[in-house]
């Protein structure tokens, strides 16, 4: 095997079991920072000894024996044998024999870091950030790399949110009962941003971020298992199936954006839709009023039932959207709701309701709303002051592809 060879082999492996090894160690140690640290000594000696030794029969559970084994000598060193050092000895035999002794708690352990990685005292970002280190496995340069900003800030955030966890003395156990519903909330809302952040990525050159929509999904798919009776999980997962089902039809050969009602249904992934219709059905089949990712997944899901655009049934739409913002009271779910309007009823219907929408702060900078009253004024024929609102969008929007896109529809306004 050939020192690259070794290298792609090393990052499979890492990423595949680097959550589990890290959410076990965290539940060893109580500490998030420590718990990194002893799965990066794990990950260098691999590195060190895999080149002569190969890469071995069952990599996790190597890599897990050795971290728990540097976590004992680590205690050794600091003669801190106390409570936490009692602890790790006790389970050293369980360890050897490999990471299946600890399929007991694995589940929990990662449901865990996942509540962990959202604790109340980080911000959004930084919750993001954490959450792509521990449980997507990926490096300091991969997610400067996918949010266009320096390795030293990505590694000041992690820096961050370690010493702000160690700060509060954040507990390493799963919340109580009462905490649960809004830190597992907030877990969603992570993986929801993350989506979209790789669905429509908010600046740079790219359209789409394709890995951040995998890594999003990859973690929904585990949280689902984990949390089975939770219907928004569900939820979650089946919105983010169906629309990475779009991906391959929502670009052209040179990476430009294609419009929903202009993409090629053909090339929507058939799989990617069934796993989120089923994911959709088990999430109302718990019985419980939709909450927001269960009513976006059933907008999700009549586009993805529709073979044509002409057959998608916008009044459904508009119907769930309605719904969606009585729930949230969001001004960007109502000019989605302008959208399906338009769509349904006319498009003077939509235009009258995204010229409410008008003034209201939360829209303020919001490309979108320019961009949506544009279509409709176009389609009303009043194309000069379509091309003023194309333009205005242009001006507001960071994504370099979206510019261009607008500039172009602005363009074609005839005079």
């Amino acid at each position: 095997m050939t020192a690259d060879d070794l290298h792609r082999s090393v990052e499979a492996v890492w990423r595949v079991e680097s959550t589990r090894l890290i959410a076990a160690l965290v539940r060893i140690t109580r500490d998030v920072g420590l718990a990194e640290d002893l799965a990066q000594d794990a990950l260098e000696a691999a590195l060190a000894q895999w080149p002569e030794s190969g890469v071995p029969d069952n990599p996790g559970a190597w890599l897990m024996s050795v971290a728990k084994r540097r976590a004992i000598d680590m205690f050794r060193r600091r003669e801190r044998q106390d409570r936490a050092y009692g602890e790790i000895g006790e389970r050293k035999e369980d360890v050897v024999a490999g990471i299946e002794s600890s399929i007991d708690h694995v589940e929990d352990d990662v449901l865990r870091l996942m509540f962990i990685c959202c604790h109340p005292v980080l911000s959004s970002d930084v919750q993001i950030t954490l959450t792509l280190r521990l449980l997507a496995g990926l490096t300091t340069k991969e997610i400067a790399r996918s949010f266009l900003t320096s390795e030293a800030t990505i590694g000041a955030r992690i820096t961050r949110a370690k010493k702000a966890l160690a700060e509060v003395g954040a507990p390493m156990e799963e919340p109580a009962e009462d905490e649960r519903g809004t830190r597992l909330a907030a877990v969603l809302g992570v993986l929801y941003l993350l989506f979209n952040e790789g669905y429509s990525a908010t600046a740079g050159d790219d359209w789409l971020r394709p890995a951040l929509c995998d890594e999003a999904v990859r973690l929904g798919r585990i949280l689902a298992t984990l949390a089975p009776r939770e219907p928004e999980a569900h939820g979650l997962l089946a919105l983010m199936e169906i629309q990475s089902s779009r991906a391959a039809a929502r670009t052209d050969s040179d990476g430009a954006p294609v419009l929903l009602l202009e993409q090629d249904r053909s090339r929507w992934d058939q799989l990617l839709i069934r796993r989120g219709l089923a994911a959709l059905e088990r999430a109302e089949s718990l019985g419980r009023p939709p909450g927001p990712y269960v009513l976006q997944a059933g907008i999700a899901a009549c586009h993805a039932r529709a073979h044509t655009a002409e057959e998608t049934d916008w009044a459904r739409i508009a119907q769930l959207y309605e719904s969606l913002a009585i729930l949230s009271g969001s001004a960007v779910v109502e000019l989605n709701r302008a959208v399906a309007l338009a769509m349904s009823e006319g498009p003077a219907v939509g235009l009258a309701l995204a010229d409410q929408l008008m003034g209201i702060p939360a829209l303020e900078g919001y490309h979108l709303l320019p961009s949506v009253r544009g279509d409709l004024l176009a389609r009303l024929g009043r194309t000069d002051e379509a091309r003023v609102e194309f333009e205005r969008a242009a001006g507001l929007t960071q994504n370099q592809r979206e510019k261009a896109l607008l500039l172009e529809r602005a363009a074609a306004m005839p005079d």
